[in-house]
């Protein structure tokens, strides 16, 4: 095993066990069997390592979850069983889990802001597609102008970057229904498609 595949697997365990504040680089390195001097030569900070990690985790969790889901659901069941697995699926990861957590999560966003808008853009892809096939299905209203539909996504990414203010305690749930509203609120009620 090389060493920064070392790093990597020891920074995950202990970050899930002890979460991102309270594992320091010297743990990391220790477990990894290796000088803190050495893990500097592979990662600047002990927050790029966790932002490594994280995006594989996110990254898997994204895949499982189109992976499983059945396209031919009504709109507002399909995205509702998409963000209660989702949501789900977050909480029992601890690294994932880290997103709602006020220690780290402007690293993360910031990150996710900058950098590495890709990753975002794959979910967002994904959204828009589903949303443009239940538009030429009939499905959404005729009076909302597709060009609209990534705007709602969007908005609800603004949404997220804004936890604090709504209250991180409250976010995961609010957001689960503000999705559920504006999917609703696209979708022409059953007996009109």
């Amino acid at each position: 095993m090389d060493i920064k595949t070392a790093i990597f697997d020891c920074g995950k365990e202990l970050f899930s066990a002890k979460g991102f504040k309270k594992t320091n680089i010297k743990e990391i390195a220790e477990k990894a069997g290796i000088g803190v001097g050495t893990f500097y030569n592979y990662y600047a900070s002990k927050e790029q390592l966790f932002i490594e990690i994280y995006k594989k985790e996110n990254e898997k969790l994204k895949h499982r979850l189109i992976e499983t889901l059945d396209l031919t659901q009504e709109p507002v069941e399909l995205i509702g069983k998409l963000l209660k697995e989702n949501q789900e699926a977050i909480q029992a990861n601890p690294i994932l889990k880290e997103w709602y957590n006020r220690d780290f999560y402007k690293e993360l966003e910031k990150h996710y802001r900058d950098e590495d808008g890709r990753s975002l853009d794959s979910v967002r892809e994904f959204f828009l597609n589903l949303l443009r096939n239940w538009k030429r299905q009939g499905m959404l209203r005729d009076d909302i102008d597709e060009a609209l539909l990534p705007v709602f996504f969007d908005s609800l990414v603004c949404i997220d970057m804004h936890k604090e203010e709504i209250g991180i305690e409250h976010f995961p749930k609010v957001m689960q229904y503000l999705i559920e509203f504006i999917i609703t609120g696209l979708t022409k009620p059953k007996h009109q498609h």
